[in-house]
């Protein structure tokens, strides 16, 4: 059955078909709504339903509340239409001309700077190259036809290797196999790019940028972007971890610290241990931005990683130091075993 979707207030129309979930019919027929995860974790597809009816599907309770659904809010990644529908949601212009494709490449070079985390360089066929948006993330696609996202490292005009920074999580099919299996040469299959947690680029305010674990990787592409384009706000680059050996790539942004007079790096511990000799922050890395940010009325947040991180981070900054809703853009790391 057909069902038509109006999105306000752009009044754009389009038609949801069969089983599609509202995000699936705008994507289909060229609306970017703003999603990150796809999966019913992040957020950040969460909009109004102003008229008709919706199944609101699967999802996680932190992403979609009772109360968000007594207010007729609904994740847009989860929710398929009951009848004619009409919405309110942002859309997004930027991805515009963005498009997902199917593309095959080569794992270039394989790195672990610590036990339990990867750097994959990969190389696409010689007449290919893939357009993206700093921030946005691809989908490997495995032989059993799962899928599993992970967000580019790499700035888009570094585009020769695809860079993805990946956690083992035990356990985890596809981690299993890179952290055990995977060498130098093997093929992979990927889709994207996908998401709308990149950098706007029309805006002038101070950024803080909020990493926990891999949740760096898409930042150090919207970092690199930005240098590359001589943007001169201001930048704060706040990195949390568990030990300081997991802030595995700790030395980049350092390096970006002394080149660039606007951007700082703020590496956060909560665990540190007697022999790491870390003289730096403590606690959860949230925390530390609460404690140095009296008022975020006036900054964009950028914050990816672990779901409780990212939930922490909008609830404080939103609801306790003025952070405008629109302002916060984000994107979810969860795993799938």
């Amino acid at each position: 059955m057909t069902f038509k979707i109006t999105i306000k207030p752009s009044n754009h129309e389009l038609a949801a078909e069969g089983a599609e979930t509202i995000l699936e019919a705008a994507l289909r027929e060229g609306y970017a709504l703003p999603y990150g995860c796809r999966n019913g974790a992040c957020g950040s597809c969460k909009g109004k339903v102003l008229e008709g009816s919706v199944d609101h599907g699967s999802y996680q309770e932190h992403a979609l509340s009772e109360a968000d659904r007594a207010a007729g809010l609904t994740l847009f990644c989860c929710a398929k239409a009951l009848s004619d529908v009409t919405i309110e949601a942002r859309e997004i212009s930027a991805t515009k001309g963005v498009v997902a494709k199917i593309m095959p490449c080569r794992v270039e070079k394989f790195e672990t700077p610590t036990p339990d985390v990867a750097i994959l360089s990969l190389k696409l066929p010689a007449s290919e190259r893939l357009q993206f948006l700093a921030g946005q993330y691809i989908e490997i696609l495995l032989k059993d036809g799962k899928r599993r996202a992970f967000s580019l490292a790499n700035a888009p005009h570094d585009d020769a290797f695809l860079q993805l920074h990946i956690r083992h999580v035990p356990g985890g099919a596809f981690t299993d196999f890179v952290f055990s299996e995977m060498r130098e040469k093997a093929i992979l299959r990927f889709e994207g790019p996908h998401g709308t947690f990149f950098l706007r680029e029309d805006s002038d305010k101070p950024m803080v940028l909020v990493a926990s674990g891999t949740g760096f990787a898409p930042l150090k592409s919207i970092l690199e972007h930005a240098f590359h384009n001589r943007h001169q706000r201001a930048m704060t680059l706040y990195w949390g971890a568990r030990t300081p050996r997991d802030l595995y790539l700790a030395d980049l942004p350092r390096q970006w610290e002394r080149e660039y007079a606007h951007f700082k790096f703020v590496p956060v511990v909560s665990e540190p241990q007697a022999g790491d000799g870390w003289q730096g922050r403590t606690g959860f890395v949230h925390q530390a931005v609460l404690d140095d940010f009296a008022d975020l009325s006036g900054v964009q947040v950028y914050a990816c990683g672990a779901p409780p991180m990212v939930a922490a981070a909008h609830e404080s900054f939103v609801g306790q130091r003025g952070l405008p809703e629109e302002e916060f853009f984000s994107d979810v790391f969860g795993f799938s075993k």
